[in-house]
């Protein structure tokens, strides 16, 4: 008679749906379509549904620390924990039931573990209890407290889709409008770009502190009526497969979904060449980055790009080869496998 699968249970304290949660909801669901015995703590609900599809993944939901820790304590016969973020590492350490079961944590974030007063004081806790630590990327690896494995994150391969010439003139900018996103950035790359004449538009993706003072910006820069203010958008794919461009202001970025994600539908990205953008788009023959924080630079990359449609779909090309190559979730799940493999 054979073995039961091994069983891992991802916990992360949330009730939301944002990068970490679309991470959990598409690793689990790829290594429940390997044989693993899945379980999943935390998320959104419906849309961590919708991003398992068939898979059958079972899941708890768990708003605060101690929702996460009473849900931990429901599971019999977990093989190993995988806690995403400190609030889930901390559940993991608190969890009587998991005191002796293998625990794995996903660093997606470029800082070291502790944000809050709580963190700071589980941290020391939290390090003598892991098995195992995994990096999103190596400029994660290099910002973090302790040893870790790179295991790049994947999205899914995409058909090649509209070429450049029949995109719409779009510049599109998907991501949370908080300081350290610096989409201001954005808007006077846009504005120095000088697109707006030729009838391009600037589409923001997102909701955040600084939409009000985004909008100020792009009338004082004289390009609010080809800004468009779009708000959360659950469509991202839908907006990506149709717009030119892609631009990624962010210095501090532990990877970047959004641009793993342009790069699958073959959508040409504009990055700061700053944290990981380095490896994903950086990783591309006549990657477009600029310094970080040089609007100007940024946009005579989008004029450049602009002007030139075969250009744009030549890159757009090499950027979804190199997705499907390095940032796939198949080898994310392999990967972790083999983790979880020396650990058991």
């Amino acid at each position: 008679m054979s073995e039961p699968a091994p069983s891992v249970v991802h916990v992360i304290r949330s009730d939301g749906f944002a990068g970490v949660e679309k991470h959990v909801a598409r690793l689990a669901s790829a290594q429940a379509v390997d044989g693993w015995r899945v379980a999943v703590i935390g998320g959104g609900g419906v849309p961590m549904h919708q991003e398992w599809g068939g898979s059958r993944v079972p899941h708890r939901e768990a708003v605060t620390l101690l929702d996460t820790v009473r849900r931990l304590d429901e599971f019999r016969g977990v093989d190993l924990v995988h806690a995403h973020m400190t609030a889930a590492e901390t559940a993991a350490v608190l969890s009587p039931r998991m005191r002796h079961v293998p625990l794995v944590v996903t660093r997606h974030f470029a800082a070291p573990r502790g944000g809050s007063a709580l963190g700071r004081l589980v941290a020391p806790l939290i390090r003598r209890r892991l098995s195992a630590q995994i990096a999103i990327s190596d400029y994660v690896a290099r910002s973090i407290d302790g040893a870790s494995t790179v295991i790049y994150p994947g999205v899914p391969s995409a058909p090649d889709l509209l070429p450049g010439a029949q995109r719409e003139p779009t510049v599109l900018v998907a991501q949370r409008l908080e300081p350290e996103k610096r989409t201001e950035d954005a808007v006077r790359a846009f504005a120095a770009s000088g697109l707006a004449a030729g009838g391009w538009q600037l589409a923001i993706a997102g909701s955040g502190s600084q939409a009000p003072a985004l909008r100020r910006l792009a009338d004082a820069l004289g390009v609010s009526q080809a800004t468009r203010f779009l708000g959360h958008r659950s469509d991202v794919p839908e907006l990506m497969a149709s717009a030119s461009m892609l631009l990624a202001t962010c210095d501090v970025e532990g990877l970047g979904l959004s641009v793993l994600e342009a790069m699958a539908l073959g959508l040409p990205v504009v990055a700061s060449s700053a944290g990981a953008h380095l490896e994903t788009v950086g990783g591309v023959d006549g990657a477009a980055l600029y310094p970080p924080g040089d609007a100007e630079a940024a946009g005579a990359l989008l004029a450049a790009l602009a002007a030139s449609a075969d250009q744009r779909r030549v890159y757009g090309r090499g950027l979804q080869q190199a997705q499907r190559a390095r940032f796939s979730i198949a080898a994310q799940a392999e990967q972790t496998e083999a983790l979880y493999r020396s650990l058991l």
